[in-house]
């Protein structure tokens, strides 16, 4: 699991790219539709589309800031940047996306109008449907290559790729949007009620809500400082149980400092008769094969204890 993760501390921007060109194409079309058909659901997912686009370029920076060398105001380097524009787009999804169409769900309520050009709305929303389909599918084989034997849901909920989530999130919750905004607009040109209409720009914002608040409290976590996968404490396990010199790990704390870049600092005790070189050449050596086996470990700190275990009087 920890070389899984040092994969997805290399993975590029592809992903929020084609995520980024789909949403582009989608909400040009999605605003022509919603023109002419004058639906408010149309119109919830014209500006969901477009808030998806803001989003994606403020992944793309965090990602790119993420980059960053390490500086001596910043020595343990800049990863965590990106958690922080995961969570400023969580926000965004919630406000600019959720809680907008929401309100115009209920104006729409309030004020039906009715909804025209059935099979231009139709069409449109069908071939988005079908763009936003391939890029979520693109999204959850990016998802299945990291995840290893883990489940899908519990991956989701342990990664710490958060752009990754981030895109998933939208993506899934665009998907079902388009589902809802499609029923809406054939249950409100059949009927003739455009409240129909305004329920899907509900259902739309209902949703953007929910998943919104579930990647917002997925990366607070992330942002706050969050322990690396526990198989990371037990590759160091095995490392010290293997080795001679070293008798036991008193302690050892991991930190998540960005998607595949990890902190561990250890307290291990040595066996008495080390000298002060033996020492520094058995921690070089184990952190040198703790690096080979966990790639995601990027600083390593071991601090000795030489006590003599107690004996029984």
């Amino acid at each position: 699991m920890a070389g899984e993760k040092a994969e997805g501390a290399g993975h590029g921007a592809g992903h929020i790219i084609q995520s980024l060109v789909a949403n582009l194409l989608i909400a040009l079309s999605k605003g022509v539709a919603a023109a002419f058909t004058g639906s408010g659901a149309l119109l919830a997912e014209t500006l969901h589309s477009l808030a998806d686009c803001g989003n994606q370029l403020l992944l793309l920076l965090g990602v790119n800031r993420a980059r960053q060398p390490p500086t001596p105001a910043h020595p343990l380097g800049f990863g965590r940047v990106l958690y922080f524009w995961s969570f400023m787009v969580a926000l965004l999804l919630f406000t600019g996306g959720g809680v907008f169409s929401l309100y115009e769900g209920i104006h729409k309520f309030r004020h039906p109008e009715p909804v025209g050009t059935l099979w231009l709305g139709m069409v449109i929303l069908a071939v988005s449907l079908l763009i936003e389909g391939w890029a979520t599918l693109g999204n959850i084989r990016d998802m299945n290559r990291r995840r290893g034997a883990r489940p899908f849901l519990r991956y989701i909920r342990e990664t710490k790729d958060s752009d990754l989530v981030v895109i998933f999130g939208e993506n899934s919750a665009a998907v079902v949007g388009l589902v809802f905004a499609m029923l809406a607009l054939v249950a409100a040109s059949v009927t003739g009620d455009g409240r129909w209409d305004a329920a899907g720009s509900m259902a739309i914002g209902a949703v953007l809500v929910v998943v919104a608040v579930f990647l917002a409290v997925e990366v607070k976590s992330l942002l706050v400082g969050e322990s690396a996968d526990p198989e990371v404490e037990l590759i160091a396990r095995e490392l010290v149980a293997a080795d001679p010199r070293l008798v036991e790990m008193i302690n050892c704390i991991t930190i998540q400092q960005g998607p595949g870049e990890v902190l561990v600092a250890l307290k291990i005790r040595f066996q008495s008769e080390l000298t002060a070189d033996g020492v520094s050449r058995a921690i070089d050596e184990f952190e040198r094969r703790l690096r080979e086996r966990a790639p995601c470990v990027r600083w390593s700190f071991v601090e000795p204890d030489l006590k003599v275990q107690a004996r029984a009087a």
